[in-house]
């Protein structure tokens, strides 16, 4: 595969400095954001491309400029005259455990299927789309029911998607309406990325064992279902990775999106699921290590 379409909601990040009140970090960031960067990083040769609706204010300005820096495609990126992207506060305690504050009810990103804005025939060319449930759940409901009928079109006509079912409740109505999405989400994905955390969350599963018999009945037989700690699981049966227990963790943000990149840049080059799984896991070790969703390049 040679190209890549990511989508999703690009943000603001601000990072609360552990030791003094009175100061922050400013990035870019968000799910899919994170995977596209990561996953451009890794894999040079891709066409990475990233789809998201942001205004015309400095800061998205500052957001598009980054993103070229980082080797992604962003033609696709539609523009808002009355909206701003979202913008998100992030505290870590002395574990690295994350805690936000969001500020996104005016964010262009939940525009994005109204004119200007992402079209069915911009799927087209492309090898991959990648999304994830908040780039469904930002969505207005019409305009999350018609980007997933553009990409049956798409899956239709030889495309392939690939799927992260980030869960965030607060982006949703209700239980009921996520469950009924993520579980359409699954049964278009041809690569599953889920989190069991993610999972037993929404959909209440008893075990482990319960998430991977609901996840195999949709049919997803390629991918991985990420357990944390104990490291990646194949959705086929295969065993699961053998991992030593993280160590130094400063900051868990974006560490499942950069295992998503790890995972996707191995497979699209061909390797077998174990290299991808290691090399997903051992990015994630990387990422979590530094603090904030992106690394330094001398890092990566």
């Amino acid at each position: 595969m040679t190209s890549v379409l990511c989508i999703g909601e690009a943000m603001v990040e601000i990072s609360l400095s552990p030791d003094r009140p009175d100061t922050a970090g400013l990035g870019f960031a968000g799910d899919t954001l994170n995977t596209a960067i990561y996953l451009k990083r890794a894999a040079p040769a891709l066409n990475v491309a990233y789809c998201t609706k942001l205004g015309r204010d400095v800061l998205s300005e500052r957001m598009i400029a980054m993103m070229r820096a980082e080797g992604l495609d962003t033609t696709l990126i539609r523009r808002s005259d009355t909206r701003v992207p979202g913008l998100y506060a992030i505290s870590t305690d002395e574990k690295g455990e994350r805690s936000f504050t969001y500020w996104r009810d005016n964010s262009a990103a939940r525009r994005l299927m109204e004119s200007p804005g992402l079209e069915e025939t911009d799927l087209l060319g492309f090898d991959l789309v990648y999304l994830s449930a908040i780039s469904l759940a930002i969505l207005p409901p019409a305009g999350r029911a018609r980007l997933m009928g553009w990409l049956r079109h798409y899956r239709d006509a030889g495309g392939r998607v690939a799927f992260d079912s980030n869960y965030r409740p607060a982006l949703w109505s209700d239980q009921g309406t996520a469950q009924e999405t993520v579980t359409d989400a699954w049964r278009l994905a041809d690569i599953g990325l889920p989190s069991l955390d993610d999972e037993m969350a929404l959909f209440a599963d008893a075990d482990e064992a319960a998430v991977l018999a609901r996840l195999r009945a949709y049919g997803l037989g390629e991918g991985v279902l990420k357990r944390g700690a104990r490291g990646p699981l194949p959705l086929n049966g295969e065993p699961p990775l053998a991992v030593d227990p993280a160590t130094d963790v400063v900051d868990s943000t974006a560490a499942g999106d950069s295992f998503n990149a790890g995972y996707l840049a191995a497979r699209l080059d061909g390797r077998d699921q174990n290299t991808a799984m290691r090399t997903g896991h051992e990015l994630a070790l990387r990422v979590i290590g530094h603090r904030g969703a992106i690394l330094p390049r001398e890092y990566a």
